[in-house]
């Protein structure tokens, strides 16, 4: 039987990895404490998005388990709090031991836990005084009383002497003010916490005397529910449901250390949350603000690498024009993201474009993609836009957007509510004397500009009729929002498309690597990815490794897949990546005895993308692209500065440096550049 990693510890293990980035001597002050910010929001997340499914899971599998399931169960997720509480701790130690005391030697001194030094007392008074106070919202705790804490707000628990009205809950503004408040004494600067600034004025905000003053917030399950047969119009229905999303069922109550127990018993008691979810943390919740720590020191900093021009594609030529006989594929953040914004400013301007067709699921809040797409829409061409609503975290967004496209005369076609469109295609139809023209995009990222600046991910611009014509059809069956048949996936024979034939296309080649190693020809299985969950696939990933193909995994974050087990996973290992810019894309490389396949697309392997979400994957077919993917993978698989293996524990093992040393992303910038 084979074995497969726990998800969520998976999921742990890869945040494990980002505060290893914040332990880095090497890197400057301030990209530690940016990867310290990093680690604290994927918390926040993994409690509002997984904490929720854990708790559902062991309440069902209580129910219709044995014991001993169950058990085993139980530890996955006692190691779960376990692993977190170990970070945590490794955090305040990098944080208050490392960290705080070097920038506190180049004269920056993060107030942290302390008293305010004399410097700051006053100018922090008067803060409090003309800017702070306006915010503050105080509110008594009673039988009667109606607060609700809102997720991941920031709030203090104030006790008071008198029996009468024991306990109050004042809010801390971060929202509307800066976490930080910064006073310059001559050379020294010092910066401090808004909460310690009310912390220090509470005898200004309650009239009877403080006993204790104590910090908290509380994290909600951010799930939602909609009907999956639903005849109203799904943005009304979304949008009464994200209204519900922050009074969520409460999956964390974090707490400031030191909270008499009696007094968290009862505010628990007041707010109707579960004594499974008290955390007890730190003193600073949110600590994700530490991002916009106000330092301004360009040698705390890494040297930015400037983003390259895409000069295959330069300002004099036409791109929809140059595109139509030969295939390109842009790079980001190495390169600029600007040629993605002409091809769609192009298409909303050129009087020969009578069509665009285009999937969007995580967009930019002012997106320049869509402000073309409106444009081209008022221009009078016919403008096709699948809007994924349910993008977690996004849907506000996209809500917003779909509705300024359909007021500016645009199509808009949302997914059923069952299946999640994660495609990132774009389709432009030209018109050519009697004759249609097709220019397309296809990409393993969002078309969002912002994004587009720290995510590394890989967009094909290409004119080539049959790819394009099965994109087509993959907008048509999306504007017809019905289930795929088993004869639905027919029409697919270049591009793979989850629901259709895209995990059946893997498995057949997969096959074909087994197959020519047993007739010892050449066999080799590269993948890069985000994520690798979903069983079949890696069973038959493990099945490859038994018939001895070597395969080599790139995985940023969870990995269920064990690598090294004997009679399992001895010819597979798995590398992790976590440096300046986020690893985003994936690519599927298959040495077919030789001629080498190559294939991209949005597709991570796991059970939502294979199962629950519409994907597309794109072959690499011009030869000089396919070289120059097979080089960037080649540097990250020697990635011996950025890189780490995972073993069979789910340690982040780094690997072992020698000459030369290679950190791929800079060796990918500086092949890039070199094309620039």
């Amino acid at each position: 039987m084979y074995q497969f990693f726990n998800r969520d510890l998976s999921w742990l293990s890869f945040n494990e990895r980002v505060l290893q980035e914040a332990d880095r001597e090497s890197l400057p002050l301030l990209e530690r404490i940016n990867f310290l910010s990093i680690f604290s929001s994927n918390l926040d997340e993994f409690y509002r998005v997984r904490m929720p499914v854990l708790a559902a899971l062991h309440k069902l599998n209580k129910s219709k388990k044995g014991v001993d399931e169950v058990e085993v169960e139980n530890g996955d997720v006692l190691s779960a709090r376990q692993m977190i509480q170990k970070q945590q701790e490794q955090y305040g130690q990098i944080l208050t031991q490392d960290i705080l005391p070097q920038l506190s030697a180049k004269g920056v001194a993060v107030v942290y836990n302390q008293h305010f030094p004399e410097e700051v007392v006053q100018q922090a008074a008067d803060y409090f005084l003309s800017q702070v106070m306006a915010f503050l919202q105080p509110v008594v705790l009673t039988e009667a009383s109606t607060f609700f804490p809102e997720n991941n707000q920031l709030y203090f628990l104030v006790q008071f002497q008198e029996e009468k009205e024991k306990l109050a809950v004042l809010n801390i503004p971060s929202d509307e003010l800066p976490r930080f408040f910064k006073v310059t004494s001559g050379e020294q600067q010092y910066i401090v916490f808004l909460d310690d600034i009310i912390r220090y004025n509470l005898d200004k905000v309650f009239t009877q005397p403080v006993l204790g003053c104590y910090s908290f917030k509380v994290t909600r399950d951010a799930e939602y529910d909609l009907e999956d047969e639903y005849t109203g119009d799904l943005a009304e229905q979304l949008e009464k449901q994200l209204k519900k999303r922050d009074y969520g069922l409460a999956t964390r109550f974090l707490h400031e250390p030191g909270l008499p127990l009696r007094s968290l018993h009862e505010v628990s008691r007041l707010l109707g949350l579960k004594e499974s979810s008290l955390v007890s943390g730190g003193r600073y919740h949110n600590l994700k603000d530490l991002s916009a720590l106000p330092v301004d020191d360009a040698t705390l900093k890494v040297k930015r690498w400037p983003v390259l021009r895409f000069n295959e594609l330069p300002e004099t030529v036409s791109v929809l024009d140059a595109i139509g006989t030969k295939d390109h594929l842009l790079h980001t953040p190495y390169q600029s993201y600007d040629t993605i914004l002409r091809f769609f400013n192009e298409a909303a301007i050129r009087p020969d474009v009578e069509e665009i067709y285009v999937s969007l699921y995580r967009v930019a809040s002012d997106s320049k993609i869509v402000h073309a797409l409106i444009s081209a829409a008022k221009n009078g061409k016919k403008v096709n836009v699948l809007v994924e609503l349910k993008a977690r975290f996004d849907e506000a967004n996209n809500i917003k957007w779909a509705k300024k496209l359909k007021a500016a005369g645009a199509k808009i076609i949302y997914s059923v509510t069952a299946l999640k469109v994660h495609a990132k295609i774009a389709l432009v139809k030209l018109r050519s004397g009697n004759r249609l023209q097709y220019r397309g995009l296809l990409a393993t990222g969002n078309f969002n500009e912002n994004t587009a600046r720290f995510y590394t991910d890989h967009i094909m611009l290409t004119g080539n009729h049959n790819l394009l014509r099965e994109m087509e059809l993959v907008f048509i069956f999306l504007s017809k929002k019905q289930k795929p048949t088993d004869t639905d996936a027919m029409p697919f024979q270049n591009i793979l498309v989850a629901q259709f034939n895209l995990q059946n296309r893997f498995l057949d080649m997969i096959d074909t690597e087994i197959n020519n190693h047993k007739q010892g020809l050449p066999a080799s299985i590269t993948i890069k990815m985000n994520n690798l969950e979903e069983e079949v696939l890696i069973s038959k990933l493990y099945e490859a490794s038994n018939a001895g193909v070597k395969i080599q995994l790139i995985v940023r974050s969870i990995c269920r897949l064990v690598p090294g087990i004997p009679s399992q996973s001895e010819n597979i290992t798995v590398t992790r990546i976590v440096d300046r810019y986020l690893e985003h894309g994936r690519i599927f490389i298959f040495g077919n005895n030789g001629d080498t396949r190559v294939y991209m697309g949005s597709a991570d392997w796991m059970n939502r993308n294979i199962y629950h979400r519409i994907e597309v994957c794109f072959p690499i077919l011009d030869e000089a692209i396919k070289q120059e993917v097979l080089q960037i993978i080649n540097f990250q698989l020697k990635d011996n500065t950025q890189a780490v293996h995972i073993d069979t524990q789910l340690n982040n093992i780094p690997v072992m440096q020698s000459e030369p040393v290679v950190r791929s992303q800079q060796q990918i910038y500086e092949l890039l550049q070199q094309k620039s």
